[in-house]
């Protein structure tokens, strides 16, 4: 797979394409594990290729009644003891290998993910960011470690094996041979399969991914409304959907080895019947008559030793096409434009012209995409900081959001976490404004249970949360969307809140809500990247 990419690591180039490069990253982290497990790998071989022939020039003098050199037994065991040794080597160096190039990746993407700003960050799909981060890593080091590793052992191991065999007969060494396009032609046929199942069970993963992590998300309401068991039966399908990808995966990588296993047993087959005829004078075959018992054994052991490169490979083959979906699945979740996106100078735009009153409700408006909820994040600094002459906000700020972060411990602790505490009149008052006490989700009023992070609420409970703490608060209020999913009694309570503390501090938000907009003292509006203007 093409994945030619300029800069490795976190980039700028001239397009505003910030590239992350996943396979180009592996390739670089993993070159030197490569080289050493390659190297242990063609050790190995090269071992088990003596160990061949001095097993057979000692079992084909037994059989044969001749003198047994007293060094062969000793030789025999001292080379396949060293080729078992050269074997965990190179596993050792490919598990090596392979975790550092995991951890390479996952490092790079956390650093990605960590650098991106925070528009961008919530854009981005948390199932499929999960899988991408937490399994991604591993199929591409297993592409750039083993599979490569199998690939480059597929042209030097049977290259070793033919020069062992051509030393004894260069006929067996052709008859092996042979049989060797006719293996990479069904490699070229199989693997086009194994890849497009691989690309199909990839999606299919992200997307179970995703639908449980929106489902987690949204556990309180699902458990609110009784549809656990209809939410289980979606969640359901997408696990079968991801089940048959996986074996369609799986199905082909066995027939790809089947047929391994087949041409190398047809192969040895044929030589045995070949050498058989020669020992037993049935036939005279040129490079096949006239030999040794130990030669015909010498060639009857290494011929596996030719096609077992090619095996290991076939087994390396869904790892191709996993670690390349993997690749190119992470560089779509991490490659990401850089802040320059159409909407960005309209709001670059309206931060240097917009002047922020010391109290009032100023109102950002404009079609989704428009650049409302940048304007805002780079207002309170979550994103770049304005440039100079650009509007800043008075004091302290409270953020107001579907995403708020909600501290655990009671209603009234989430409440008050990080402010001054209230007195209970008004921590009462600020709950009960916004419909926090009615809520049959959060029973026990102030007392409610909140777990760690908010993790129990629903989006709208979150949105009201930060509401009370930005009523009980002194600083300025900044709002995204903070009539977005509410019922119309509740929204307008959230209104007439804003708009009371717009009479003493500044209000800034970012707003759909036609009704909310009316309410506003300036209005930015973002489709016509005009002044700010006053509204009467």
């Amino acid at each position: 797979m093409e994945n030619r990419i300029r800069p490795v690591g976190p980039s700028s180039p001239a397009d505003g394409k910030m590239t992350f490069a996943a396979l180009e990253r592996a390739q670089i982290q993993g070159a030197a594990g490569l080289r050493l497990f390659l190297a242990w790998q063609i050790v190995r071989t090269a071992l088990r290729l003596g160990a061949a022939g001095c097993m057979a020039l000692l079992f084909g003098r037994l059989v044969m009644g001749q003198e047994m050199a007293p060094w062969s037994l000793a030789a025999v065991l001292v080379l396949v003891c060293l080729a078992a040794w050269a074997g965990l080597m190179a596993d050792h160096a490919q598990a090596g290998a392979e975790t550092r190039v995991s951890i390479a990746i996952r490092q790079a993407a956390s650093e990605r993910l960590q650098g991106l700003p925070a528009g961008l960050l919530r854009s981005l799909p948390a199932g499929a960011l999960s899988v991408a981060v937490q399994r991604y890593p591993e199929a591409v080091s297993s592409l750039v470690i083993g599979h490569r590793a199998a690939g480059m052992m597929m042209a030097v191991g049977p290259l070793m094996a033919a020069m062992a065999l051509a030393a004894v007969s260069w006929q067996s060494a052709l008859l092996v041979l042979l049989l060797t396009p006719v293996m990479i032609l069904f490699f070229v046929l199989v693997g086009g399969a194994i890849r497009e199942r691989a690309d199909a069970q990839e999606r299919a993963f992200g997307h179970l991914a995703g639908q449980f992590a929106d489902r987690i998300r949204t556990l309180p309401t699902i458990v609110a409304n009784d549809a656990l068991a209809s939410e289980e039966a979606k969640l359901s399908g997408r696990l079968d959907v991801h089940v048959a990808r996986t074996m369609g995966v799986l199905r082909l990588a066995f027939l790809n080895a089947g047929l391994i296993d087949f041409f190398a047993s047809l192969s040895i087959a044929m030589l045995a019947v070949f050498l058989g005829l020669g020992h037993l004078g049935l036939a005279t075959l040129p490079g096949f008559s006239g030999l040794e018992l130990w030669q015909s054994l010498f060639v009857l052991m290494v011929a596996p030793e030719y096609f077992a490169p090619f095996r290991r490979f076939s087994e390396q083959y869904h790892a191709k096409a996993e670690g390349q979906a993997a690749a190119a699945a992470l560089d779509r979740l991490l490659d990401t434009a850089a802040p320059a996106m159409p909407c960005l100078p309209a709001v670059d735009e309206a931060l240097s012209k917009m002047e922020l009153p010391s109290h009032g409700l100023v109102v950002v408006t404009g079609p989704s995409g428009a650049g409302k909820s940048t304007l805002l994040r780079r207002l309170v600094g979550i994103e770049r900081a304005p440039r100079d002459g650009a509007a800043a906000l008075p004091g302290g700020c409270v953020w107001v959001a579907t995403d708020s972060f909600v501290a655990g411990g009671s209603l009234a602790e989430a409440m008050t976490a990080g402010l001054p505490a209230p007195d209970a009149a008004r921590l009462h008052q600020a709950a009960a404004r916004i419909g926090l006490l009615d809520d049959v989700l959060l029973p026990g009023g102030l007392s409610a249970r909140i777990a760690t992070g908010g993790a129990n609420l629903s989006g709208g409970q979150r949105l009201r949360i930060a509401v009370a703490r930005a009523l009980l608060s002194d600083g300025t209020v900044v709002a995204d969307e903070p009539t977005a999913k509410l019922d119309p009694r509740t929204a307008q309570a959230v209104r007439l809140a804003l708009r009371d503390v717009a009479q003493r501090r500044l209000v800034v938000v970012a707003s759909h809500d036609p009704a909310l907009v009316a309410l506003a003292d300036r209005r930015v509006d973002l489709s016509l990247a005009r002044m700010p203007e006053t509204v009467a």
